[in-house]
């Protein structure tokens, strides 16, 4: 077939002429058998697959031309319609490059190898049978492969040349190629440059050849041929450009350093342009299992543990930088570099990645669209904006393969001539009806896509004086000069002006610590961002309602943040946030210690939708498993500390909650008790396969079940945990007599049962970085501190039958399962009821209640709070007071539940005491007294717990409800009943 004849509205006119002839061309290069596939495709329902990619794209017919056999054997595979399996390329690349003789054969062998594969991914996205993502992917694998193979021969060649390289200790080395940019990412374009860096685990020297080299010097040599290899110009063409500028010290370093010089390179010079450009590094070829480890190793230089507002400077400064360029290299027609590019989109997200990658894994991912996908997910963008990033993107990445699929010219400008843009407008699918490119509209929609690129970026780290509401420049100047002459009379007179109570404490407390040995050994870039961040403190302070008793508070807070400023940057970027610090911390001393003590909390006040409201117990326990999910289930420290946060955080928003009056006292309880629970779930899931990967599962119970259950006592149980309560447990298990793990260090089930419970203390008592979760009480279990820590069902059964106390049956009233196995859940759940329901001798009961509340009450009380002399009021254990209303409670349920089952049902009091009611056992006013008492008494309890005071009142205060429980207490449990 040599004339190739156009049916109407099959291509642009302006592409049919030269098709023509190139197709002359390719027929008569081609072999007979080749041929017969070219006019095949041309008579089959494909032949606009063939018709699109070759007027598209003149590179690929000029391929074609001069190897005419790759697209016939390519599709008789059927590799041009489907994938290729990453390995069968290898060994094919492999098997050509085993005959080699030479490095001049091996290059043409990578050369002819690269076309090939190339031609294949050009007509699979020019036709629309592979999406972007399935081209950039496929351009990456072909340069891993091409790159790895590469690295093979040559390493292979110096062996027999130089020896073989080994450590000091005797270890053989190999290098270690990391890909940099979109090639480390897995989105390389058509014409992409691959950036490297080459690195090699330890010095040493070669061994096993004519002579022995140095460990750099071998390295070295290998990484030069590798990028002759692969970049040089041949005949062939080349296989990839090779860019090896992001290396340490750039053209004027090593090509090649050890893993030590390049870990000592990033922890003293490191940029953090550097850290940007690592964000999408990647092991790509060499010994896999030693770059693995390197990329470990760097990945503290790239995210960093905390919020990293710090680079917020350096990335405006990019920023800068890249509009800058766009003007002065006049890119505006460039769809990477110009406004609204390509580039613009990657900024936005690697931003994100510096900034919160730290603590966020998710954002530790290299492609662009996971990430977003994250930012949408955990709200850092609008769902919206990001939509239209990632719309954007692959638009503006497939006009990029068009570009460059017109001549394999290394460029992302539009083109100029009239034949180009009727090409790139035909592969974006912008045809009229009769086949004519329609450029106009193309040209359009490219603009849309890149105004509104352009919209988020420039809207993207704006400098935080455009927010409103940031605090003027002339007040932090007068602020600053103050803080620079640091004379305490002006000083004072300026903070009394300001409306600071005491004045002169508060400019004391500034001078002493703006002149202490903690902000004079800062380095001079810490000390720039305290200046900064100092004015608009004192600012943000004047509005405060004790601006001198706040600042005493946070002074900690800033002494604690002295050598991690990017906590200054953060308030700095985000003035609401530091509103919300001040606001908190005026109003609780509590808050300003938990912040104090955990700087990393700041990030919470970022997000005000968040901070001000709680969030329900389906949802905390969706964020928590989220957040487990991202980490390795062997590192028990990273788990630690992840729950350790989830936990802070969460009482933080509780009592911001509280405090600015959006959460009411019961449902406070409510969300802590949730957030407890939750975290409980967690750390048995955590301590249970620990023990499981150590030393199996129970083979011999034909279930799936646990067969444990954690029991919440005390407030826990009652649903009523405050900011700083204890959890009282006991726990339960109903494992068979004799079962045993089945692991390589079998356990016996009790034993089991045992290390379960200590791992379950170990998790929620051990002091991390951020702390230890809860205090334990485990006193409550059968025999108290003698028992075992572990009960089974049937023990625990016979001593609540057989050996309790009155108040342990006391404490039942109270307890509930929290977490653990459903079916035990319900044993224990059954068994409480059938114990609460026992008849006792009324009589015999109250005096065993009343007793007991004397004896806790001459315990706990302490002795100056009864002297008549001190008038005040324990909340809790004062005569009218919490603990009052709960022994009449549990006195209740004890005493007539047999008679009144419902009473047993609920483990809070409120509840209980409407369930009294029902019952018609208490009056509505009773019920209702002790209920308003009740919620007073603790509301009480809460302000003060968030005010850091002790739990007792002035003894005029509360009055009328303490009368209120005394009256009770006296006809119920002191008075004989009629």
């Amino acid at each position: 077939m040599t004339a190739l004849e156009f049916m109407a509205g099959e291509i642009p006119l302006a592409l049919q002429a030269d098709l023509q002839v190139r197709w002359a061309h390719l027929m008569e290069r081609a072999e007979p058998f080749d041929a017969q596939w070219y006019g095949d495709m041309l008579a089959s329902p494909r032949r606009g697959e063939l018709l699109k990619a070759f007027s598209c794209s003149a590179i690929v017919l000029d391929y074609a031309q001069r190897f005419p056999d790759f697209l016939p054997t390519l599709d008789r595979n059927g590799w041009l319609l489907g994938d290729v399996p990453q390995e069968q390329l290898a060994d094919e690349l492999r098997a050509g490059l085993s005959v080699c003789q030479n490095a001049d054969e091996a290059a043409a062998e990578l050369r002819r190898f690269r076309i090939k594969y190339w031609m294949r991914i050009v007509w699979r996205d020019l036709t629309r049978l592979a999406v972007m993502e399935q081209t950039t992917e496929d351009l990456s694998v072909l340069a891993d492969i091409c790159v790895q193979q590469a690295l093979d021969f040559h390493h292979a060649q110096m062996c027999i040349e130089w020896g073989e390289p080994h450590s000091k200790a005797g270890v053989p080395q190999r290098m270690v190629v990391i890909g940099m940019g979109k090639l480390g990412a897995g989105e390389l374009n058509l014409s992409s440059d691959i950036d490297l860096i080459f690195a090699y685990p330890e010095s040493g020297s070669t061994q096993g050849g004519p002579r022995s080299v140095d460990n750099q010097q071998f390295f070295i040599r290998l990484g030069q041929r590798l990028i002759k290899s692969l970049d040089a110009r041949t005949a062939d063409g080349f296989v990839f450009r090779v860019d090896m500028r992001l290396r340490p010290y750039g053209q004027s370093g090593p090509l090649v350093v050890s893993f030590d010089a390049l870990m000592e390179y990033y922890q003293d010079q490191g940029r953090d342009w550097e850290r940007y450009a690592l964000i999408k590094a990647r092991c790509m070829a060499g010994d896999d299992i030693a770059g693995a480890e390197l990329m470990r190793d760097l990945r503290p230089f790239v995210y960093r543990r905390y919020l990293d507002f710090s680079a917020i400077e350096s990335l405006r400064d990019m920023k800068a930088m890249i509009q800058r360029e766009v003007a002065r290299r006049n890119l505006h027609d460039n769809v990477k570099l110009g406004a609204g590019g390509i580039r613009e989109i990657e900024f936005i997200a690697q931003c994100f990645q510096l900034i919160r990658g730290g603590q966020e894994p998710d954002l530790q991912a290299r492609e662009l669209k996971s990430i977003l996908g994250t930012l949408r997910d955990g709200q850092y963008l609008p769902a919206q904006a990001v939509d239209e990033l990632h719309q954007a993107y692959r638009f503006l990445r497939d006009v990029e393969h068009g570009i460059q699929a017109w001549r394999e010219e290394q460029t992302q400008q539009l083109p100029q001539s009239n034949e180009a843009r009727v090409a790139l407008a035909f592969a974006m699918g912008f045809v009229f009806a009769d086949g004519e490119a329609n450029i106009e509209g193309f040209e359009q929609c490219l603009a849309e896509h890149r105004q509104r690129v352009t919209h988020h970026f420039e809207n993207f780290i704006a400098p935080p004086e455009d927010e409103d509401g940031a605090p003027s420049s002339q007040r932090c100047e007068h602020w600053q000069l103050l803080l620079d002459e640091l004379n305490p009379e002006t000083l004072t007179a300026a903070l009394a002006e300001s409306g600071f109570e005491n004045a002169e404490e508060a400019a004391r407390r500034l001078i002493l610590l703006m002149d202490g040995g903690a902000v004079k050994r800062m380095q001079s870039s810490g000390r720039e961002r305290l200046d900064d961040f100092m004015p608009l403190f004192l600012e943000a302070l004047s509005s405060a309602e004790q601006p001198t008793e706040t600042l005493i508070r946070l002074i900690p807070l800033i002494e604690a943040v002295l050598r991690r400023t990017a906590y200054l940057v953060l308030l700095l970027e985000n003035p609401h946030a530091l509103e919300h610090l001040v606001s908190l911390c005026d109003t609780s001393p509590w808050m300003a210690r938990q912040l104090s003590a955990h700087p990393v909390l700041l990030d919470e006040l970022l997000n005000t939708e968040q901070l001000y409201h709680a969030v329900e117990k389906d949802g905390l326990r969706s964020e928590l498993r989220q957040r487990l999910l991202r980490i390795d289930q062997d590192d028990l420290e990273a788990q630690m500390e992840a729950l350790r946060y989830f936990r802070l955080a969460h009482v933080l928003r509780v009592a911001a909650a509280e405090l600015s009056g959006t959460l009411p006292l019961m449902k406070v309880s409510d969300y802590l008790t949730n957030i407890a629970e939750v975290v409980l779930e967690s750390v048995l899931e955590i301590a249970w396969q620990n023990l499981v990967s150590k030393h199996g599962n129970f083979a011999d119970i034909h279930d799936a079940r646990r067969h444990f259950i954690i029991l919440g006592y005390g407030k826990m149980g009652g649903i009523e945990l405050s900011y700083g309560s204890d959890l009282d447990m006991v726990f339960v298990h109903d494992l068979p007599p004799n079962c045993q793990t089945d692991g390589e260090r079998p356990l016996d089930g009790a034993v089991f049962m045992t290390r379960l419970g200590q791992r379950i203390i170990h998790i929620l008592t051990a002091q991390t970085r951020m702390g230890s979760l809860y205090e334990v009480d485990m006193r409550l279990r059968p025999s108290g501190n003698s028992g075992l820590l572990v009960s089974s069902f049937r023990a625990f059964d016979e001593y609540q039958h057989k050996e309790a106390w009155t108040w342990e049956h006391q404490a039942l009233v109270r307890a509930r399962v929290v977490a653990g196995d459903e079916v035990l859940a319900e044993k224990f759940t059954e068994l409480r009821r059938s114990i609460l329901g026992l008849s006792r001798d009324e009589a015999l009961l109250r005096a065993d209640v009343v007793q007991m509340r004397d004896k806790m009450r001459t315990q706990l009380l302490p002795k100056t709070k009864r002297d008549e002399n001190n008038r005040q009021f324990d909340l809790k254990q004062g005569e009218g007071g919490i603990v009052d209303i709960e022994f009449m409670v549990q006195y209740a349920v004890l005493a007539w539940s047999h008679q009144h089952p419902p009473l047993s049902v609920y483990t809070d009091n409120i509840r209980i005491l409407e369930s009294l009611q029902q019952q018609g056992l208490f009056s509505a006013e009773d019920v209702d007294t002790l209920t308003e008492a009740y919620k007073a008494f603790r509301s009480q309890a809460h302000r003060l717990s968030l005010q850091e005071q002790s739990g007792q009142v002035a003894d005029s205060q509360l009055a009328d409800e303490r009368g209120a429980v005394e009256r009770c207490w006296q006809q119920l449990m002191l008075e004989e009943p009629a």
